[in-house]
């Protein structure tokens, strides 16, 4: 492309840029590319002293891309991944579980919604599995399948 080497905080920025890390993925990324001279750690406690590195923004944007798809404990397992603290990661436990059974419905919907209802035993764990795979409680779980779907109010 004719530019020179990206530095180390070009690249930072840069990876900053196409979405928010947390220092673990920051210094994971980087650490290939640290030449003689250059500090990691003292970037990494600068762009978080600038604040570009955010563990509260990573954990909410985390959970505003996948938690649409996925269940809390594959959300949390990702965010434990990504060297979040536990404190920040049980809020975000509880901010997912207000709504776990609401979003393991519209997943439901989504890859079942126009199947005929579960009659069968096999039918009914193929469904669990489908919801236990992507991380939902076994209790929500049971519950969407046996309900087929349908909101709780809806299936009284």
């Amino acid at each position: 492309m004719g530019f020179a080497r990206l530095s180390l905080k070009g690249r930072a920025l840069r990876l900053l840029a196409q979405r928010e890390h947390s220092r673990s993925e920051l210094q994971a990324k980087l650490a290939r590319h640290v030449q003689e001279g250059e500090d990691l750690a003292a970037l990494l406690d600068e762009l978080e002293a600038k604040d570009f590195i955010n563990a509260g923004r990573v954990a909410e944007s985390h959970m505003h891309r996948r938690a649409t798809r996925l269940g809390s404990r594959r959300v949390l397992q990702e965010l434990r991944g990504k060297g979040l603290d536990e404190d920040l990661l049980r809020a975000a436990g509880q901010a997912l579980a207000s709504t776990e059974a609401e979003r393991a419905r519209a997943v439901w919907r989504q890859r079942f919604g126009s199947a005929p209802p579960a009659t069968t035993r096999e039918e009914q764990a193929r469904q669990m599995r489908f919801l236990a795979a992507r991380g939902f409680d076994a209790d929500v779980v049971r519950r969407v399948v046996r309900s087929g779907g349908a909101d709780e109010d809806e299936a009284l």
